[in-house]
């Protein structure tokens, strides 16, 4: 599947919906973007709170679940660090 697009003035392209529908993109998630050579390569990347739902046991969800696992991340790992 590829679609024909306009760059515009800031650099940015519009994503085809069909395209983001394809990949799973939703609003608010990040793509890997990278260069080889002169083609432009972009990856959509997963949500650490989806790849990790339901690994932790919480009383309540915090509203940034991102942020939440990369804190819990660190606590484990301070933990076994002693």
């Amino acid at each position: 599947m590829s679609a024909i697009v306009k760059v515009d003035e800031k650099g940015r392209v519009v994503i085809p919906k069909s395209i983001r529908e394809k990949v799973k993109l939703k609003e608010g998630g990040y793509v890997n973007v990278r260069a080889e050579g002169n083609i432009i390569i972009m990856k959509p990347l997963e949500s650490i709170a989806d790849k990790y739902f339901g690994a932790f046991k919480i009383s309540r969800w915090p509203e940034d679940l991102d942020e939440f696992i990369v804190e819990a991340t660190k606590k484990w790992w301070t933990s076994q660090a002693t």
